[in-house]
């Protein structure tokens, strides 16, 4: 129900305005069972979620303007009220179009901003690709030892070629375009499709979620038809759902991998250039030495990057300065033909001479590219154009000139390839260079730290992660977070695998199986956007698999080859938290399943009566829920449980939806549940992915209540607009009872009342076709509408006697018919994961004594 004790942060701007409806109330924009609908509504067809389902809401009657007139009089005007189509959901009318209110709105930026935006990514995108010259050619050679010149041109031309076809080509000029709102990674491009097509396996969306500023689609019109026909395929089967959840999750798991290799990996590199440089440096050095780099590196976390980060760019400019520089002088120095290596042919000779070996060294090579996913994945701290210029001016040319560097080293001294990197490196700039390299290397792993924290949150917002503690390290960066459990999870990690493989060989062996796996996710994920969203040329579409696709599967065949060496480890982490995010989203989904169909029918409450059956005693009572429709079984357990209740209840519903943010102004959906005198509403309060909820909840409570305030006014003004003008219709109806309607007039009759209408400001409403204003919000006041004034009177009392926070303290048991696998996977490991996760009360920062919970059984 909330995200790992992160709650909203105090916002400033104002907030949605009341839902614009005076007649029939229902919760939300999911369609209704007819047993619960007005008796003079029709379906709106814009109306999201399953009929069956129903909605639990109560009704009020639009028929106040019509009870004061004379029975004689109203005959007519009843004829046509029964012929009146279903209004249109408040909620979808009620959120207001805010236009540039989301922080990633496209404006254009400064060259000069670019630029400088652009130096900041070294320290944050290319930390990991940075290092890589570290040991790629070390692991190369480990497989394929040097004969000849031909082994060192064609471990270059492939090295050469694999950073210009997959970081370069893929990733700078098609991957990045596929961007959620300026966010990327595998999550992004989910959420993206998610939008685009109703793939998602929880069934709480919503019509009125498409009027969300950050979430307007903008469909190009080539290849509409095949677009629509891919959008029908992904609804209509569970299976094509699944897949691409699976797939999403798996690539996700598998970054996580990756963070827990990435430290190990390059602190181990850097600190082992001390092995022949310090007598006596032996392997148990190195591990002791890199375990204490690494417990440093990891308790730094909770300070955050923002306070640790600042030298980052700097150190990491001058690293790839130092390797651009010492390129350049070892080609002069030892060997400046190894230019020949732009000649793609040296690939196909190095194969044709090395055979398997050949194939088994591309596992060294695909060294050379780890971090590429990090470009995409922290997309939405950066701008496009400022990752693609930092890779093409700064980072693929003095990564090229590194290698090319290295093997002109290794033309005249083959046999130091064990160490080829730090004896390339000129005597006299040993000791500056070490140092520079082991602060890259820590930098690059705190990228990979932070890349694992914000997929785990995205997770977590997704309902894909158990809830657990988030901690927001900056004021200002809102992606900058540090997860406590996941540090010391990660560090101890870290600190077996050095101490268990003792080499960087042997952990190279197990570092690029969970990369080529995130590369080939996106791959997957990217051309279903081209076909879904971009609508791309069906041959160009067709290419980008299968170019990028092939060349990854072969690097996948090739670290698969690894597994016995060391390479079972990534795949075991990443199987880990595979099954834990499956597991939680499957158990999700069963649970809220149970809960729609656990709701409380309307005819119970409308039975209760006003008093709900028990005393209304003076307060707020805040029911936290998941639906986003209906009356949820919790409200049934607490009305037999307490022998009072509060005089006045909201259903409050926290909801993610898949967009990053959800600006303040669009934030909170309200509705009226039941008649007036029940005092009864529904909050739904909508947050991106990437949204930070931090508040106090005496702050919120204020927020809540002058939200309600709005919400009551605009809708007395509403009802007001409408008796008007069914005061209107019904003089033009007595007038000419004895003409038949004309069918144009029967035609407009199938318009939903105000269903286009908007607020132009606090003051007006405008009417669709533009005429002249109608009912000034000032004719309006709480003065002049005792029954508003009484209302808000009462709801003033109730917040002056305190709020009292209901929660469900769910158990989710497996069916008893269910099958063996479903009763194991339900009872037993999500059960687990529920009892350890972080409890719903902890992440409300509510004092004790204001929260009261009440058991449930979901039986799923």
């Amino acid at each position: 129900m909330d995200d790992g004790g992160i709650q909203e942060e105090p916002p400033t701007a104002r907030f949605l305005a009341p839902t614009r409806s005076g007649g029939s109330r229902w919760v939300d924009g999911s369609e209704v069972d007819s047993s619960e609908s007005a008796p003079w509504s029709l379906d709106d067809e814009r109306s999201v979620g399953a009929a069956s389902a129903g909605d639990a809401s109560a009704t009020v009657s639009v028929g106040t303007a019509a009870g004061a007139m004379s029975r004689a009089s109203s005959g007519a005007f009843r004829r046509r009220l029964g012929k009146r189509p279903r209004r249109v959901d408040s909620l979808d009318v009620e959120a207001m179009d805010v236009r540039g209110a989301h922080g990633h709105s496209s404006k254009e930026i400064s060259l000069l901003s670019t630029v400088a935006m652009a130096f900041q990514t070294l320290g944050v995108v290319y930390g990991d690709m940075g290092t890589s010259p570290l040991y790629v050619f070390s692991d190369v050679f480990s497989k394929v030892p040097i004969k000849s010149e031909v082994e060192i041109l064609g471990a270059l031309s492939l090295v050469m070629y694999t950073i210009a076809l997959i970081p370069f080509a893929k990733y700078v000029f098609i991957v990045l375009k596929a961007n959620d709102n300026g966010e990327g990674g595998t999550f992004a491009l989910y959420s993206l499709i998610c939008r685009y097509a109703k793939v998602s396996l929880l069934p709480n969306q919503q019509r009125v979620d498409e009027d969300i500023s950050s979430f307007r689609l903008k469909l190009p019109t080539p290849e509409l038809e095949r677009a629509l026909c891919v959008k029908d395929c992904l609804e209509k089967k569970p299976l094509f759902k699944n897949t691409l959840l699976f797939l999403v999750l798996m690539g996700t798991s598998m970054v996580i991998g990756d963070g827990i290799l990435t430290p190990s990996m390059s602190v181990m590199s850097a600190v082992s250039g001390l092995q022949g440089q310090v007598p006596g440096f032996d392997t148990d050095a190195v591990v002791m030495v890199s375990i204490v780099v690494l417990m440093l590196l990891f308790s730094v976390q909770r300070f955050g990057t923002g306070k640790v980060g600042f030298m980052f760019a700097p150190i990491l400019a001058l690293w790839f300065l130092n390797l651009g520089s010492i390129g350049i002088y070892n080609m002069i120095k030892y060997d400046i033909s190894v230019v020949k290596a732009f000649n793609p042919v040296y690939i196909y000779v190095f194969f044709k001479m090395n055979g398997i070996k050949a194939w088994s060294a591309l596992g060294g090579c695909v060294l050379c590219i780890t971090g590429a996913e990090a470009m995409f994945a922290d997309l939405g701290h950066f701008s496009v154009k400022s990752i693609q210029v930092a890779f093409t001016v700064v980072v693929f040319p003095c990564l090229l000139i590194a290698y090319m560097g290295q093997a002109a080293y290794l033309m005249k001294n083959p046999r130091a390839v064990e160490r080829i990197f730090y004896d390339s490196v000129p005597e006299v700039l040993f000791w500056p260079v070490f140092v520079i390299a082991t602060l890259a290397a820590m930098i690059a792993s705190q990228a990979m730290i932070s890349a694992t924290f914000s997929c785990i949150k995205q997770a977590m917002a997704l309902g894909c992660f158990p809830r657990i503690k988030i901690i927001h390290t900056s004021k200002r960066v809102m992606g900058q977070i540090y997860i406590p459990v996941m540090n010391w999870f990660l560090m101890v990690m870290c600190i077996i695998i050095v101490a268990t493989f003792r080499s960087t060989n042997d952990i190279a062996n197990a570092y690029g199986i969970a990369e080529v796996g995130v590369m080939m996710v996106s791959t997957a994920l990217v051309t279903l956007v081209m076909l879904l969203i971009w609508q791309t040329n069906l041959f160009l579409v067709l290419c980008f698999p299968i170019l990028f696709g092939a060349v990854e599967f072969v690097y996948l065949t090739a670290v698969l080859s690894k597994i016995r060496e060391g390479g079972w480890l990534p795949l075991a982490f990443s199987s880990l938290f595979l099954c834990i995010m499956y597991t939680w989203n499957y158990g999700s989904v069963l649970k809220y399943q149970s809960e729609m169909r656990g709701k409380i029918s309307l005819d119970f409450i409308l039975d209760l009566g006003a008093t709900l059956g028990t005393m209304r005693v003076p307060g707020i009572g805040l029911v936290y829920n998941e639906l986003v429709q209906g009356i949820p079984s919790i409200f049934g357990q607490l009305l037999v449980t307490l022998p009072a209740m509060h005089s006045t209840i909201v259903f409050v519903c926290i909801k993610y939806v898949p967009v990053p943010y959800v600006p303040l102004e669009e934030r909170f959906l309200f509705r009226r549940v039941g008649q007036k005198d029940y005092h009864m509403f529904r909050c739904v309060a909508r947050y991106g992915y990437k949204d930070v909820r931090k508040e106090d909840h005496g702050f919120f409570e204020q927020l809540l209540v002058e939200s309600l305030e709005k919400f009551m006014r605009r809708e007395a003004q509403e009802i007001a607009l409408e008796a008007s003008t069914m005061e209107a219709e019904r003089d033009d109806v007595s007038v000419v009872s004895d003409v038949p309607p004309s069918p144009a007039g029967a035609g407009d009759l199938h318009v939903p009342l105000l269903s286009d209408q908007r607020l132009v400001d606090d003051n007006r409403m405008f009417n669709t076709e533009g005429s002249a204003p109608l009912l000034p919000s000032s004719s309006m006041s709480a003065e002049e509408d005792p029954g508003l004034e009484y209302e808000l009177a009462a709801l003033r009392e109730a917040m002056a006697s305190g709020f009292t926070y209901l929660l469900a303290h769910g158990d989710v048991r497996a069916r008893k018919e269910s099958l063996f696998m479903k009763k194991f996977i339900i009872n037993y490991f999500y059960a687990f994961l529920r009892r350890n996760c972080r409890a719903g009360t902890a992440t409300l920062k509510v004092p004790h004594s204001n929260i009261m919970r009440v058991g449930m059984t979901y039986m799923v």
